[in-house]
C-alpha cells in the first residue's frame, strides 16, 4: 500500500514514522510512505503557495493551482495500467469524523492520498478533486499534518503482516456481531500491587471463563464512557 502526503512540512514525518511498528512496516514494503512537499508546485521565485482571501479576512488561504498540480504528481507518480483502489481525502475539521470503520475501509485500498492544510485552509474549489473530507475530531490544530499521521499509524496497523494475525479483531472499537465496544481490561504481573490484586478469574486457567469475563467487562466499559457504541 502507498500513502502519499501532500504537506508544507514533510520533516515533521520524519520521527514519528522512524520507529516501531510503522517503521518495521516501511522496511518490509508493507506501507510506502510518500511524502509530496507543496512547495515544490508554488508560484515564481518564491513559490509561493497561498494568498490574501477575497473578500476579506485574516490569514492565508492555499492557493487551489497549486494544491491540484501537487495532487496531479501524486496521483499520477504511482499510477498503474488497470484498476487501481485509490481515495483522496483532503483532511478538514469540517470534514466527517474518522473511526476505526473507515481505517479498515481505507487499509484495502492501493494508494490513499492525504492533503494537509495550513493557514486559514484551503481555496473551497479544490473540493472539486478530491473523494471525501475527513475530521479527526471536534477540534481545530495548526495545520493537517497531526491528523494524517494519525490515518497513517491507524491504517498501517490494519494491513496484512503488519500485526501478528488477529492481533487487531479484539481491541476497541473492533465490529462484534453488528455493534462496537472497547477492549476488555488487561493484567500481568505481579499478582498484587499496593493491595490491588489481579481478578481471580484471569488465573484460573478456565479459558470459557476468561471469554465470559472479558465480554462482559468489555461491555461495562462501554457503558460507562462510550455507550453511543452500543446497538439494541
Amino acid at each position: 500500500m502507498i500513502i502519499s502526503v501532500l504537506t508544507l512540512f514533510p520533516e515533521m514525518f520524519e520521527s514519528p514514522f522512524s520507529h516501531s511498528i510503522i517503521k518495521n512496516a516501511i522496511n518490509k514494503k508493507l506501507i510506502k510512505l510518500d511524502l509530496i512537499n507543496i512547495r515544490d508546485f508554488g508560484i515564481g521565485r518564491h513559490r509561493t503557495v497561498d494568498d490574501r482571501p477575497y473578500g476579506g479576512g485574516r490569514g492565508m488561504v492555499l492557493r487551489v493551482d497549486v494544491l491540484f498540480n501537487a495532487l496531479e504528481f501524486a496521483k499520477n507518480k504511482f499510477k498503474k495500467k488497470g484498476k487501481q483502489k485509490q481515495k483522496i481525502v483532503l483532511l478538514d475539521p469540517s470534514g466527517k469524523t474518522y473511526n476505526q470503520k473507515k481505517a479498515r475501509e481505507f487499509s484495502k485500498l492501493d494508494h490513499l492520498i492525504l492533503i494537509c492544510g495550513h493557514y486559514e485552509g484551503f481555496d473551497m474549489r479544490i473540493k472539486n478533486f478530491i473523494d471525501e473530507e475527513i475530521s479527526i475530531g471536534d477540534y481545530v490544530l495548526t495545520g493537517g499534518e497531526i491528523p494524517a499521521m494519525s490515518i497513517i499509524d491507524s491504517v498501517s496497523r490494519l494491513r496484512e503482516g503488519v500485526l501478528p494475525e488477529d492481533a487487531a479483531e479484539i481491541e476497541s472499537f473492533s465490529d462484534r456481531n453488528g455493534s462496537m465496544s472497547l477492549e476488555f481490561p488487561q493484567y500481568t504481573r505481579p499478582d498484587e500491587f499496593n493491595n490491588l490484586k489481579v481478578p481471580k478469574v484471569l488465573l484460573s486457567g478456565n479459558h470459557q471463563s476468561i471469554k465470559t469475563w472479558r465480554e462482559k467487562q468489555s461491555k461495562r466499559i462501554t457503558k460507562k464512557n462510550r455507550p453511543d457504541l452500543l446497538k439494541s
